[in-house]
């Protein structure tokens, strides 16, 4: 190689600033959570939080507080959720940011988020109580005027969720899943992690005709006419790769339209030969490259909060599953970053 061309390289090699301006300038302004290119942080070292995201306790300054919800109680299928928010953040490390490489959405750049910790149900041995509990903690959440980003924790927690962020006017919402979870009560409970969005419904607080469902498919369609005769709309997951993903996401846009919008994000949404650590996994799922399209297509819209659920550590020792929650959770706090900056 000619020296000139090698001193040229050499040269390159001993540059420490970023091409990508923006980020640079953002790094260089002290905004280094989420992975500065300069300095490299053991990921498996220290304490693991949601998307590195400082941890702090109570919402004092924030606009949207990351949170666990280490809940099982109300599975029909394998347990094990409780323990999905803690592996979720072992693997957030590998997931986030700081800057999103397709949007250019640098989160920490726009809007003021933390992990706030898991949320406190003392009575694990209720279920009824436990709902409660979790519907007690978020009504503080909203309180506050922040932006829940929850990681579950079983379905379940979304009811609890939708009666605090909806208590002023019921909210839309986009829900991709296998499963429509408008189940009536099963063996004599309706807090199951079945039911939650009838349950929401029947409360007042989200609107079924501005609810969209997508991927829906297998073994408990029988379940789901409530989503039906409400007036959601259900995409099963062979609606949804007839119409194409860009079509999909046009309906959902127009079906939630500009009115406040909740997302909640079941990992069993995915194929389970991308996510088998879930209670009640679904074969012929979508892609975690097309959820991740789905999210982003998002972007814009009035979003007030957001899931990720049924992650079942003990059912995938890998930690793929919480890896792909981990990646949802980071595309998720991507376009609530966005939609909190335009709120302003």
């Amino acid at each position: 190689m000619p020296q000139t061309k090698l001193d040229h390289l050499r040269a390159l090699a001993e540059k420490t600033d970023l091409n990508d301006r923006e980020l640079q300038d953002f790094l260089d302004g002290g905004g280094a959570h989420g992975g500065d290119k300069r300095e490299h942080v053991a990921p498996y070292a220290g304490f693991s939080s949601f998307l590195r995201a400082p941890m702090q306790e109570g919402f004092e300054g924030l606009d949207i507080a990351l949170l666990g919800v280490p809940f099982d109680l109300a599975v029909t299928n394998r347990p094990g959720t409780r323990f999905g928010p803690a592996q979720v953040r072992e693997m957030s490390v590998l997931a986030a940011g700081p800057k999103h490489h397709v949007s250019g959405t640098i989160p920490a750049a726009i809007a003021h988020y933390a992990d706030c910790g898991d949320v406190p149900i003392p009575n694990t041995y209720n279920l009824d109580q436990a709902t409660q509990d979790i519907e007690d903690f978020y009504h503080g959440v909203v309180d506050a005027g922040v932006v829940p980003l929850s990681v579950g924790g079983d379905h379940s927690i979304s009811y609890p969720i939708l009666k605090a962020v909806g208590r002023d006017a019921p909210v839309g919402m986009i829900h991709i899943d296998a499963h429509a979870d408008t189940g009536g009560p099963f063996n004599g409970s309706r807090f199951h992690h079945g039911g939650p969005f009838r349950n929401a419904a029947l409360a007042g607080v989200l609107d079924p005709e501005r609810v969209v469902q997508i991927g829906i498919r297998g073994r408990a369609e029988p379940h789901w006419d409530f989503s039906y005769d409400s007036g959601m709309r259900v995409i099963h997951i062979e609606e949804f790769y007839e119409m194409g993903l860009e079509a999909v996401l046009h309906e959902a846009r127009s079906i939630v339209g500009d009115g406040p919008t909740y997302v909640s994000f079941d990992v069993d949404s995915i194929d389970p030969a991308f996510t088998p650590g879930t209670g009640t996994p679904e074969t012929g799922g979508l892609t975690p490259r097309e959820v991740q399209i789905l999210i982003r297509g998002l972007d814009g819209l009035n979003l007030i909060g957001g899931d990720v659920v049924e992650v079942s550590p003990p059912f995938d020792q890998s930690g793929n599953t919480a890896l792909v929650a981990a990646t949802m959770l980071w595309e998720l706090l991507c376009v609530l970053s966005v939609s909190v900056a335009s709120r302003r």
